[in-house]
């Protein structure tokens, strides 16, 4: 098996050397990009398993390019930035980042990082899994796409993934913030609830469900949620 690959996108290149290094003597493969345009390119012919995003970007908005990303790459995304500030960081996790490390860093952290994102990847139903059937729908994780009864496909995000996988795994039982945040990573405190109640937005809405009335994905104020479909994986 492939060491999990990381793409490294930042202007600066000496980061990205420390960044390779750090990684690379831990085991993982790299690549490095200067510019949003030749990492766009490349996602055509490869597929990274993690991505570092800078925003600060010469030729792009970094938090387009992260919402792209979480949209369309299945790759999980953590942002490095000089960016400090609370907003920045609850928009970059609203827009799909599953993570945010603010520079200056230490390397080692961010190999910790990556590490704990791709074990919580693999956590949960086994790992030949990768197929889920409820109410009408089949959710596949190996494509990050929902099949509805219509047969037409609605792609999610690695992000959106993470939550419906939980919810998946366990059907009919309650789901608190605090489960959702041991589960999933990341600080506690308000930017983690916004991106979650964001994440779960946007699947209700890939599923079709009444934001007022939800079938599927309901809301129990003030404890935490459960999903009350039957689910199947295989």
């Amino acid at each position: 098996m492939k060491a999990p690959l990381v793409a490294i996108l930042d202007d600066e290149p000496e980061v990205r050397r420390m960044l390779a290094d750090a990684l690379e003597d831990a085991g993982f493969r790299t690549t490095g990009f200067g510019r949003a345009t030749e990492f766009e390119a490349a996602l055509k012919r490869t597929t990274p398993d993690v991505c570092l995003v800078d925003l600060g970007l010469p030729d792009r908005d970094g938090l387009a390019l992260v919402h792209r990303l979480a949209l369309e790459s299945g790759a999980a995304i953590i942002i490095i930035s000089g960016r400090a500030q609370v907003q920045d960081r609850v928009t970059g996790l609203e827009l799909g980042a599953d993570d945010y490390i603010i520079k200056p860093f230490d390397p080692a952290e961010v190999v910790a990082r990556i590490r704990a994102r791709l074990r919580r990847g693999r956590t949960g139903a086994e790992p030949a899994a990768m197929t889920a059937h409820f109410a009408g729908w089949t959710a596949a994780f190996d494509r990050y796409v929902l099949c509805g009864p219509d047969r037409q496909e609605v792609p999610f995000s690695h992000a959106e993934g993470e939550v419906l996988r939980l919810f998946l795994e366990s059907p009919k039982r309650l789901i608190s913030r605090a489960q959702m945040q041991e589960s999933l990573g990341g600080a506690a405190g308000e930017s983690f609830d916004r991106a979650m109640d964001v994440r779960i937005s946007r699947l209700r809405t890939k599923l079709g469900e009444d934001p007022k009335n939800p079938r599927l994905i309901k809301t129990i104020y003030g404890a935490g949620y459960i999903f009350l479909g039957d689910v199947r994986w295989g």
